[in-house]
């Protein structure tokens, strides 16, 4: 509503200025050409009065009272085509700036465009299309070729290509097998396959994106009001040299020609256009941000502080060691053990059955005991697998991993340990953040404090608090000297919400992270690549110094123009121009944020 009334008012202002236009040189008729434009700027001072009393909270007093002015002085001196002109530059530039955020946010609007609006939902043999927001958890869908995903799922069919660019960023084609998870949003390859839904949509990566983007649009940016504060010294600076030049000459069109080149545009449009473009350049990365507010922060944050599972580390538990503690061969004893948990969903079953190189031997008489393991006959023997308790009755000396013990006829035959290995760009990621200025690196753990530390040192992070509760998280970010603050938070689990919306700027790990550390976070990555955070550092560092820029610029050159206006050198419509010069410099700068680098 707001963009249709400002694009309405920039067209009120050209029809009546070509009325006034064909009043005065075409029909010779310059006092009525005058009497419509002062009307016309009469009219607009009044609704941009309202509407700063309106606004007087926010900020932007001192610069629509100085727009009211330039238009008030021109018009008391005659010079009613400067007004026009003036005119033309504060309604052309709501327009404008409209124009330039619908611009910048491109790539975070097509996520909302692609929203997937049906699904082809199979009931025994009959398929139906049915709106998305019906589909039931379980339900079994088809996805035809090129179609986008309509929940999140997972195949029962396939293999089949992804393309999950619009989600992660990610233009490359993901080859998808049977019982792989697929997101929402992402778009189906050349096969059709069915897929077994695993959330509604609601509740699936899609809408949770959407929502995102909902807050980010929403949400105003502070770097905004700041930059709606300098209005206040920049006012009083134009009153200044447009009085003196008034005294001292005893004109007052010298009044007008001053107050016309104090362009306020700089001031309204720079900060805010700047911000969008840098939530748009992060949306391409694979970052959503939510407000300009976090930009501003994240670009002045000196403590990163990390959660370990799923952040750190890639929070998938794969084989470490096959011990075998008699003469069978640590090969034998690890084909055996993912023979006999293949059918078994449990997390360490699957990672058995992905680290044998042996080829599964078939498995019969499969018994599964929730929480202890299971019991099979493989290769004509009675293999258990599970926890020691369930698999011997003899003492065994225990992994310090996570593991799992393994008995033939009885026997004991040794284990298997896991670990879950430390993602490859975490070191780079460290010395990234270092490098941008980010001195103190934290790790906050709930696990024990020697694999805690033993993770944090491999990748370069130099403080450790292990064994934390949820709680214990926001202690230690509360505990944070006021020197390492800001303080941004890294995580992607559901124990990690409190922590996220405690520290100065949180940012959730969502590729594969809980709904409720996305929507505490500030800021959400995803696509599984840590990296992306010492990315999203650059991108609002490079953002606020453009936006920092442009208000600056836009005020040195309106600053000059006026010390230049002041000795009568400028007169009030070519000083108009100038304006309107200035205005679409200082929006072209500020688009520069958009720009990856």
């Amino acid at each position: 509503m707001q963009q249709l009334r400002q694009y309405r008012q920039f067209w009120f202002v050209i029809i009546l200025g070509a009325i006034a236009l064909w009043l005065q040189f075409v029909n010779h008729q310059a006092m009525w050409a005058q009497v419509l434009i002062t009307g016309l700027g009469l009219l607009l001072a009044i609704i941009m009065l309202i509407e700063m009393v309106r606004t007087l909270r926010s900020g932007k007093f001192g610069v629509d009272l100085l727009a009211i002015t330039a238009v008030l002085a021109t018009l008391a001196v005659g010079e009613y085509w400067a007004a026009l002109i003036v005119l033309l530059m504060l309604t052309g530039g709501d327009a404008l700036e409209d124009f330039a955020a619908s611009r910048a946010n491109s790539e975070l609007q097509e996520l909302l465009n692609n929203s997937p609006q049906t699904a082809h939902r199979v009931v025994g043999e009959r398929l139906s299309d049915v709106a998305v927001s019906l589909v039931a958890v379980g339900d079994r869908l088809l996805v035809k070729p090129g179609e986008v995903m309509p929940v999140d799922g997972t195949l029962a069919t396939g293999p089949t290509t992804v393309n999950e660019a619009s989600l992660t960023g990610e233009a490359r084609p993901i080859e998808k097998q049977v019982g792989d998870t697929v997101m929402s949003g992402s778009i189906n390859g050349e096969a059709s396959v069915y897929l077994q839904a695993d959330q509604t949509a609601d509740n699936s990566q899609y809408q949770n994106i959407v929502r995102l983007v909902q807050q980010a649009e929403a949400q105003p940016a502070k770097f905004v009001r700041m930059a709606d504060r300098y209005a206040v010294p920049f006012t009083l600076l134009a009153y200044v040299i447009a009085g003196l030049a008034w005294f001292f000459s005893g004109d007052p069109v010298r009044l007008a020609e001053v107050l016309v080149v104090a362009s306020p545009c700089p001031l309204i449009l720079a900060a805010p256009i700047a911000l969008i473009s840098g939530m748009s350049r992060a949306s391409r990365n694979g970052i959503i941000v939510k407000t300009g507010t976090t930009l501003e922060k994240l670009a002045q944050v000196k403590t990163f502080a990390f959660d370990k599972t799923g952040t750190i580390t890639q929070g998938r538990l794969v084989v470490d060691q096959v011990v075998p503690v008699t003469a069978l061969p640590a090969e034998k004893l690890l084909q055996l053990a993912a023979s006999t948990e293949q059918h078994s969903g449990h997390v360490l079953a699957q990672s058995l059955v992905a680290a044998t190189t042996e080829p599964l031997l078939p498995a019969t008489a499969v018994n599964e005991t929730t929480a202890q393991g299971v019991a099979a006959m493989v290769d004509g023997q009675k293999v258990r697998v599970g926890k020691s308790g369930f698999v011997t009755d003899e003492a065994v000396d225990k992994s310090n991993q996570t593991a799992v013990y393994i008995s033939i006829a009885g026997i004991y035959q040794g284990y298997v340990s896991f670990n879950d290995r430390v993602r490859p760009e975490a070191r780079r990621t460290m010395a990234a953040l270092r490098a941008a200025g980010a001195n103190h690196l934290l790790m906050i753990s709930g696990d024990r404090r020697p694999i805690a530390e033993t993770i944090a040192s491999e990748v370069g992070i130099d403080q450790v608090h292990a064994d934390c509760l949820p709680a214990d998280k926001i202690k230690v970010l509360a505990e944070l000297p006021a020197e390492q603050r800001p303080v941004a938070m890294v995580g992607d689990g559901i124990n990690d919400a409190p922590s996220l919306a405690t520290a100065d700027v949180g940012i959730a790990m969502g590729a594969h992270g809980a709904t409720a550390a996305s929507e505490s976070a500030d800021a959400v990555v995803l696509k599984d690549d840590l990296t992306r955070v010492s990315t999203a550092r650059q991108i609002a560092h490079d953002t606020m110094r453009v936006a920092k820029q442009a208000v600056l610029i836009g005020i040195f050159i309106c600053t000059g123009l006026m010390v230049i206006a002041s000795f009568g050198v400028i007169p009030a419509i070519i000083g108009a121009v100038f304006q309107e010069v200035v205005d679409t410099v200082t929006i072209l700068y500020a688009l520069r944020a958009r720009a990856d680098r």
